[in-house]
């Protein structure tokens, strides 16, 4: 089994937060490539792997909810236009340096993700689109959850 079929096997009973985490570990792994590509001088490949990580900011910040999410969509819709800003601009300058800022970056905001993946009261905020089969039926209860996710998520750029 190659690691596509591996990652796809360990998907496979994840919860919507824990599908989030996955997200944000392809956007770095994409991120690594395009670095990497960088370093070769491997315009097509460079710009491939970015667009992948666009692809997969633009789906990420698609989905948020400031309905249900309040301040907490509002400021991770922000980190993603202000990741997506600096992907373009370290694709654009070929910087693989630059690219490694945005790693670090999205990397802070993953653990946050992993961490608050430990929290069954967490997918209860995510829209039905991101949420498992199982936790489409849960009940919502967003006000203490979206406090739970929001103190989670706080990031600085």
């Amino acid at each position: 089994m190659d690691n596509a079929g591996y990652r796809e096997q360990a998907l496979a009973g994840a919860t919507g937060v824990e599908l989030i985490v996955a997200l944000y570990d392809g956007a770095i792994r994409f991120l690594h490539r395009a670095a990497q590509c960088a370093e070769e001088h491997d315009e097509h490949g460079r710009r491939a792997a970015v667009k992948r990580v666009v692809d997969i900011l633009m789906y990420l910040q698609a989905r948020l909810r400031p309905d249900v999410g309040g301040k907490t969509a509002q400021a991770l819709g922000d980190f993603y236009a202000a990741m997506f800003t600096m992907t373009l601009e370290a694709s654009h300058h070929g910087s693989s340096e630059e690219l490694h800022e945005v790693i670090l970056c999205l990397r802070n905001v993953r653990d946050a993700w992993s961490i608050v993946s430990h929290d069954p009261e967490a997918g209860r905020v995510l829209p039905r689109e991101l949420r498992t089969r199982e936790e489409t039926f849960v009940k919502l209860t967003p006000a203490a959850t979206i406090a739970t996710v929001a103190e989670t998520l706080r990031w600085s750029a």
